[in-house]
């Protein structure tokens, strides 16, 4: 398929009409608004002295503004994804940690995916710019959420809407429109008084498949939608009740896989409860439950021609289905010098899958969904801070959850207590200009659904559920920053230990000789850093220049852990006048030759050492009025054909070598115009 023209493209087209139409600047003019540039490589809006980041997904980045979480995630330094072929639904990696070791909430809750080769990843239902803010807690660094995560925590969170007399309404559109078809829509509004509001997120995104450098189309064209409704009450200053209620479907062609997603629906509600200033001790109640349930069918006919192959000769599909449960009670209190946070959490989730019966001619949704797992948690944690001077502070945690799994075909279950702790200590030099933290971690994690069910066997027994031992993390999480005049600087570093840290072998123990998953228990030591500075060089001239590295050994078997991302360096330089910014964005990657063959997670595994590359892109931003902002962007400028390490192999099925890794996108063309109000 060729690349459409983008100037060629409706929607294109009428952005740059409106770029110079003479009513946008008839208008009255208007105080200018401080533009936010498009790419942000340095921290910012930092708490715990660096240790958490923040960051604003209403702003479009580049690469071209992300269509789902793992997309966004990839911006923040310390973040990569593997990548199925798709342009989203991507598998996101932290420090080359993946999978459950990432916590991922979306106000507050858990929504897990269901796919046994996680196709649908927790991601993979998140539209980032539905929220208000992301946050990063670097490390098992905090225990206030149901089975911590030892990698990171990442917090999807949205605000409660405040109205007043003379303001009863507001709201945020944007769209995009860009190379390969990509067109995205996105809508939020807000109505309501000072005790009362409703607001909607709404928002649909599609895509062709894209071209890489030398031209050749890779399967992955994608479509999507989410719709999320909200009211809410605040009877008084104290008060925050909402009610949210969501739907959600898509379907997207993988070059990377035997079979496409032609389903992705979501089905979510949720009802939070907060009340503030309590007592002069107690100064906050917090309440939520929240009910998620995620319907995915993968087949290889609907998103494809169909071509029959050895493992699968006829068209066939599978519909897997998760219902989650989450909730959550916490009290803040207050008292001095003394600050903490104490709270009990719970989960349930149920895990159904039903096949198309290929010998009957049955198709999947004729017959009966099939339970096979069920899981229940219940946590307890207490998290405290305590200003020891006015330079220091001491932060630490301890939380103790109650966790059983039933794999309920084979009647076989597993209890385990799971305890998580970590101290903390943070320090601000007030003559300095400088910040550090170090802090102590550790977390024992259960395996989760993929490590557990979708493997072949577990430390060689084919009893894999019985036979694969919870993970132990002990993590020393340390870092720095620094503010001086025109200079910054900031540095994340780690070093850890892992006992029992789950590990999957990719072994030609299928049909024909076909790579299988199985898993094992080893001991690892992993060790890595992030780390930026920034300088103004003047008043409209910034630069700043940002590096992750991430490094593990698998001590039991003193080989590199596999699935690890290279060194990666970014650099960006920024034009920024009153009305408009001009950016270029360059992005180097080293090669990755630490790698373990056939090793890796459930999603991929090492095949081979990679090569480096380096990709230019460039971008603009212009605030035409008051509320109307355009920004612009071309991605791969020099139309690169690279290949990123994290990436799974082609799939013979769409025409791609089953044995060779697939290209990423090259040159794109991009421009998102928002409108607030």
């Amino acid at each position: 398929m060729a690349q459409p023209k983008f100037f060629l493209q409706p929607l294109a087209a009428a952005i740059c009409v409106a770029c110079y139409s003479p009513v946008v600047f008839a208008e009255t003019p208007t105080p200018v608004q401080s533009l936010a540039p498009i790419v942000m490589t340095a921290h910012q809006g930092n708490d715990a002295n660096g240790l958490i980041v923040r960051a604003d997904p209403k702003q479009p980045i580049q690469p071209i503004p992300a269509t789902d979480g793992a997309d966004y995630l990839q911006s923040i330094v310390g973040f990569s994804a593997v990548n199925s072929g798709a342009g989203t639904n991507g598998d996101v990696t932290f420090r080359g940690m993946f999978g459950s070791r990432i916590k991922i909430l979306t106000d507050g809750t858990e929504n897990l995916g269901a796919c046994p080769s996680r196709m649908d990843s927790p991601t993979s239902y998140i539209s980032p710019e539905s929220y208000d803010q992301i946050s990063v807690i670097k490390g098992p660094q905090t225990v206030q959420y149901a089975n911590t995560g030892s990698a990171a925590t990442v917090i999807f969170e949205r605000r409660p809407e405040q109205f007043d007399e003379d303001q009863h309404y507001r709201g945020q559109l944007s769209v995009l429109a860009g190379s390969f078809g990509r067109l995205d829509h996105n809508i939020e509004v807000a109505a309501g008084d000072e005790q009362k509001y409703i607001r909607l997120n709404s928002n649909r995104s599609v895509s062709n498949s894209y071209q890489d450098g030398e031209g050749n189309t890779v399967p992955s064209d994608w479509e999507r939608w989410n719709a999320d409704v909200a009211l809410g009450w605040t009877p008084d200053a104290d008060t925050w009740v909402e009610l949210t209620g969501g739907k959600a479907d898509g379907e997207a062609v993988y070059a990377g896989r035997m079979m496409d997603g032609s389903k992705f629906a979501r089905e979510s509600l949720g009802l939070r409860i907060e009340k503030q200033n309590i007592t002069d001790v107690i100064k906050k109640i917090e309440a939520q439950i929240n009910y998620n349930l995620n319907d995915h069918v993968m087949d290889n006919y609907s998103l494809r021609q169909f071509k029959p192959t050895m493992m699968m000769p006829k068209e066939t599909a599978t519909n897997v289905a998760r219902k989650t449960l989450n909730a959550r009670l916490a009290v803040t209190h207050e008292w001095d010098q003394l600050d903490f946070i104490t709270g009990i959490d719970t989960q349930n989730n149920e895990h159904t899958i039903r096949k198309t019966d290929t010998e009957n001619n049955i198709a999947y949704h004729a017959l009966p969904r099939i339970k096979d797992m069920k899981f229940q948690s219940v946590g307890a944690f207490g998290e405290l801070g305590y200003q020891l001077s006015e330079q220091n502070r001491l932060v630490g945690g301890v939380r103790v959850d109650q966790v059983e799994v039933d794999a309920v075909q084979t009647a076989q279950q597993r209890q385990e207590t799971l305890p998580s702790a970590f101290i903390r200590l943070e320090n601000q030099h007030l003559h300095h200009d400088a910040k550090t933290y170090i802090g102590l971690g550790y977390v024992e994690r259960m395996p989760d659904y993929w490590e557990l069910f979708s493997p072949v066997s577990g430390n060689g027994n084919i009893n894999t559920f019985k036979n694969i031992d919870t993970e132990k993390t002990l993590q020393l999480d340390f870092g720095y920053q620094h503010e001086h005049g025109a200079f910054s600087s900031w540095v994340s570093a780690y070093a850890g230990l892992i006992q029992d840290f789950v590990l999957t072998d990719y072994l030609p123990t299928g049909r024909m000789g076909m790579l299988e998953a199985h898993t094992q228990n080893v001991d690892a030591t992993i060790a890595g850093a992030e780390a930026g500075l920034a300088y103004q060089f003047s008043d409209a001239i910034q630069a700043d220049v940002s590096a992750m590295y991430a490094w593990g050994e698998n001590t039991t078997d003193n080989t590199p852990l596999p699935q690890i991302a290279p060194l990666e360096g970014r650099v960006n330089l920024r034009y920024i006048q009153d009305r408009y910014t001009l950016g270029a964005y360059w992005r180097i990657v080293d090669g990755q030759n630490r790698i373990s063959q056939n090793q890796g997670n459930i999603v991929g595994y090492d095949l081979k050492e990679s090569a480096g590359f380096g990709t230019l892109s460039l971008n603009g931003t212009y605030h035409l009025s008051d509320g109307v902002d355009l920004s612009v962007g071309i991605d791969n400028v020099l139309d690169k054909t690279y290949t990123e390490h994290l990436n799974k192999m082609g799939n013979a099925g769409i025409g791609l070598a089953a044995n060779e890794q697939f290209n990423n996108v090259g040159r794109n063309y991009w421009a998102r115009m928002s409108f607030k109000f």
